[in-house]
Formats: structure tokens, C-alpha cells, sequence
């Protein structure tokens, strides 16, 4: 293909799809609910005993303030409500954070049907981020999204890892 020909193709034949985006999305909610259940209420809420670290259930509960934030305020241009700091602090009954993750799942659904790829966010993000790709278009709004979960999701499965250890050492 000539320099030319890639100017006039329209690449956005090659986006993923809404459905196979939210198949990707979908996935990683599943697994990161998977490991909180499998851990249980007492270990999803300790944190390894390591500088830095969240617990499992803090790193699940910001990923829905993260799919709430981007996929609801900056894409659907809804007005939300995020206490960032809290996120990293909660605590709580793993049953009760999986319903919060359906029901953040569904809202996400509806969010991601009013894409509009290459547009402007529909609400200003944050100053530090408007330079960057995922601070302009909705579309890489969207990308930056999974990559926080899947950051997030292999933080847990690393952690569950250790905390599941014959040598772990957890906190409160």
C-alpha cells in the first residue's frame, strides 16, 4: 500500500466492535469477581504485606469508580460522583461488590452504546490528562478503561497468588 492509499483508507472499518469491546470488558469484570469470591470476605479485604499494595476488593471497587468515570461521565457525558481516595480504601462483603459490578456492567453497557469514536469527550477530563490520546476521543477514552482494569485484574491475580501462599504474610 502507497503512502497515498493509506491517507484515503478509512481505518475505521478496523475498530473493534462495541460488542466484541464489551466481550474484552465483560471478561475482565468476571475474573476479578471470580478471584474476590474465591478469596472470600475475609481475605478479598486484606491487602499483602507489601509497601503500596490494595486490597482486592479496594482494586475492584476503584475499577468500577474507573468504568463509571470514563465510560459514564467522559462518554455518555453523564454527571457522577467519584471519591477516587475512597476507592482505594473500601471494604465490604464480596457478595455485595459483585451486585455493585452487575449493576456497574449494565450502566456501562448503556454508555458504551453512545460512542461516538473519534469525538471530543463529552465532559472535560482531568487537566493532566486533556493532552493525552485517552483525554481527547471517546474511543481511546474507552481503550484507556481496559487497560485500568486489566492493570487492576493482574494486580488481583498476583495477589491472590500470595495471599493464597503457604508463606503469605497479610495486613489488615
Amino acid at each position: 500500500m502507497t503512502p497515498a492509499d493509506h491517507a484515503a483508507h478509512d481505518y475505521r472499518a478496523h475498530v473493534i466492535s462495541v460488542t466484541d469491546y464489551l466481550y474484552f470488558v465483560d471478561d475482565a469484570l468476571d475474573e476479578m469477581v471470580a478471584i474476590v469470591r474465591e478469596l472470600g470476605d475475609e481475605h478479598a479485604n486484606r491487602r499483602p504485606d507489601v509497601p503500596g499494595s490494595n486490597t482486592p476488593c479496594a482494586l475492584l471497587t476503584h475499577c468500577l469508580g474507573v468504568m463509571e468515570c470514563w465510560g459514564g461521565e467522559l462518554v455518555a457525558g453523564r454527571t457522577i460522583e467519584r471519591d477516587r481516595d475512597a476507592e482505594f480504601v473500601a471494604a465490604g462483603r464480596v457478595d455485595e461488590l459483585a451486585r455493585r459490578v452487575d449493576v456497574a456492567r449494565s450502566r456501562l453497557h448503556q454508555d458504551v452504546m453512545l460512542l461516538a469514536p473519534d469525538a471530543a469527550l463529552r465532559n472535560p477530563p482531568d487537566p493532566e490528562d486533556a493532552d493525552l490520546p485517552f483525554g481527547r476521543r471517546q474511543g481511546a477514552a474507552l481503550v484507556h478503561l481496559y487497560r485500568e482494569l486489566t492493570q487492576h485484574l493482574g494486580q488481583m491475580q498476583g495477589y491472590r497468588d500470595v495471599m493464597t501462599a503457604d508463606w503469605a504474610v497479610l495486613t489488615p
